[in-house]
């Protein structure tokens, strides 16, 4: 009885979601597994260097192909810049978007009727929205270290760590915009058209500004860039991209729960 009343909203989710859960496990793993494992081929193989070199420079910077004959350029151009970042951007807008959709369907009118508070609703929602991401870097983040030996991509554990917790943060932050757009307005389009935009437009500003020096300073308003403009898995991850891209991604998911106690629901 007293289990029931910790945490009834985040243990719903869990428990309603764990079986999308495991495919965006196996999801991640099939594309580590499909990509890294090819490095020793790719990385040692003259031919690859002549066509990234046969490339537009514009095209190779964009796309991180500037130190994909390294293990860790290798990794961070295909997954943690490219693949990754797609999957959990993916997973943050659907999961971001679940409060509004709860409003539209109805339920979260019922659960607040139950004596759930409004901020508490949109917090634990937050939460578990975190908690599945989180679940997915640390897989990601195991399964590269797992693969780093096999693959000879001579990553340093401690780097593996910091790109993923520079995944795990730009998704929340994507998710944090989709949690607040829905809790402002209760339409599950907007969530998902404000956390998909955003992540898209963060990709765009950082491609632009590899592109020229003079629209360089096109980084700062990236997320993107925050964490990804110094290679985590080459450099080691910049610290205050990071701390950014986690403190605005915790503040939007908890402007949520403001914006969602101070609103009429529509249901």
């Amino acid at each position: 009885m007293i289990m029931a009343r910790i945490l009834p909203v985040f243990r719903r989710s869990i428990r309603e979601t764990w079986r999308s859960l495991l495919g965006w496990t196996i999801g991640i793993a099939l594309v580590l597994f499909l990509y890294l494992p090819l490095y020793p081929s790719f990385g040692t193989s003259d031919g690859m260097q002549q066509l990234i070199d046969s490339l537009p420079k514009e095209l190779v910077d964009t796309l991180g192909y500037s130190q994909i004959a390294s293990g860790a350029g290798y990794t961070e151009a295909t997954f943690y810049g490219l693949m990754g970042f797609l999957l959990l951007t993916i997973a943050a807008v659907l999961w971001g978007s679940s409060l509004a959709a709860a409003e539209e369907s109805g339920r979260a009118e019922l659960d607040l009727a139950h004596g759930i508070g409004r901020s508490q609703y949109a917090l634990e929602t937050a939460l578990s929205v975190l908690v599945r991401l989180v679940w997915l870097g640390v897989f990601a983040g195991l399964t590269v270290w797992a693969l780093n030996d096999p693959a000879e991509l001579e990553l340093e554990p401690l780097r593996i760590a910091g790109a993923s917790a520079a995944l795990v943060g730009l998704a929340f932050l994507t998710a944090g915009a989709a949690l607040l757009a829905g809790a402002a307005t209760g339409r599950r389009i907007w969530a998902t058209g404000v956390g998909a935009g955003l992540a898209v437009l963060g990709y765009i500003l950082q491609a632009l500004a590899t592109q020229s020096e003079d629209l360089a300073w096109l980084d700062a308003l990236s997320p993107y860039a925050w964490v990804f403009r110094q290679s985590p898995l080459a450099e080691g991850v910049d610290a205050g991209g990071l701390v950014l891209t986690w403190g605005i991604g915790l503040a939007l998911a908890a402007a949520s729960a403001v914006v969602l106690r101070t609103r009429d629901l529509r249901g």
